[in-house]
């Protein structure tokens, strides 16, 4: 008989455990559902590169907002595993809207930022991309190895 009462126990024990561990997972997964995060990311700009500036132009992060609401940008840093380090002035990125941060050199608009950098940033043999909040806490973060150069995030 203990066999069979503790069998019961057993499984209710378990039951209990998968819908907590159920019930947590889209709680991790929902903090990329509301707000800023990194989408696509082009770690290696296509065709040989040439260090040209549109070759440089061609390597980015996309930065997205599906927030409800209007984020300010400034202060938020982009950052490589080696230091490098994009720094947003003032920009506003409106709910739904999307900001490309490119290596090379250009004009800032409302979608398109310039690091204004005349080498790569991102290793395309393995990197990560990691985006900070100005009170330097971590917002999110995204990684790869080799692969095709191109990495969606989120």
């Amino acid at each position: 008989m203990r066999i069979r009462t503790t069998a019961p126990l057993a499984l209710a024990a378990a039951t209990a455990l998968a819908c907590s561990l159920l019930a947590t997972a889209p709680a991790s997964a929902a903090s990329h559902q509301g707000g800023l995060h990194l989408g696509k990311i082009q770690y290696d700009s296509p065709g040989k590169d040439t260090r040209t500036n549109t070759s440089l132009n061609a390597e980015y992060v996309d930065i997205h907002n599906n927030g409800k609401s209007k984020l300010q940008l400034k202060g938020y840093k982009l950052k490589d595993n080696t230091g490098y380090t994009y720094t947003f002035g003032t920009l506003g990125l409106a709910a739904g809207k999307t900001v490309r941060v490119h290596t090379g050199k250009g004009k800032n608009t409302s979608s398109h930022v310039y690091w204004n950098r005349g080498s790569y940033v991102w290793n395309n043999t393995g990197d990560k991309a990691r985006l900070y909040k100005p009170t330097g806490t971590l917002r999110d973060s995204c990684s790869w190895t080799k692969g095709n150069g191109v990495k969606a995030c989120h």
